[in-house]
């Protein structure tokens, strides 16, 4: 698919993300530092973009947090009175399970080309101010503000929903993170459609150097 080709009005609102400069002066200055501490530990940096599992470590981690929210939230839908301990219970796990898997996802932003830097800092901020949220609602339910837990964490579930839409679009449109970096560059004698339309320089929203 080509820019072009774009019909969904989604699509080309990331799209749009993707050509904007308006978070390059934040990229900028964040980057580098990211870039030069992974640098400076390369075994840790290894283990971030998952060179161990031979396969990019952040997407498998996401579905962790993702998947003990949502649980939390079909509790708190369905479950009644009686559920709310364990919808607590999985909101405070999904709160620890988002830490590794946001460190890995910083990895990976740092090493990635231009365009996946812009779409990953909205994708980054959205998620961020979800887990925000969802630590406010297991403090409310903590202190015995339960509906008012179940509106936050509702909130947040519609923050995060959008921060994995723009997770699709960096893998499946944009290539990200660069293969390189978990193990072969690629197996493929031919590239994916969209390796080949976001070009080989890292500027570009290429893959990166390794």
């Amino acid at each position: 698919m080509t820019r072009t080709d774009d019909r969904s009005a989604a699509l080309r609102a990331v799209r749009s993300l993707e050509d904007s400069p308006a978070l390059d002066p934040v990229i900028e200055r964040v980057r580098p530092v990211v870039a030069d501490l992974l640098a400076r530990r390369p075994d840790v940096a290894a283990l971030l973009h998952g060179r161990p599992l031979g396969h990019a470590l952040h997407p498998v981690l996401t579905d962790v947090p993702i998947g003990l929210w949502s649980s939390a939230v079909v509790l708190d839908v369905t479950g009644g009175p009686s559920a709310r301990p364990h919808s607590e219970r999985l909101i405070g796990m999904g709160i620890l399970a988002a830490l590794p898997t946001a460190l890995t996802g910083l990895a990976d932003w740092a090493v990635s080309g231009r365009r996946t830097r812009r779409v990953g800092s909205a994708h980054a901020a959205l998620n961020s101010v979800g887990l925000g949220l969802f630590t406010a609602s297991w403090v409310l339910r903590r202190r015995g503000a339960h509906t008012w837990g179940v509106a936050a964490s509702l909130a947040a579930t519609g923050l995060v929903g959008a921060g994995g839409y723009l997770g699709g679009h960096m893998t499946s449109r944009l290539g990200a993170p660069p293969r390189g970096l978990s193990g072969p560059p690629t197996t493929r004698p031919t590239p994916d459609a969209d390796e080949v339309e976001v070009g080989a320089a890292p500027e570009d929203g290429g893959p990166a150097a390794v």
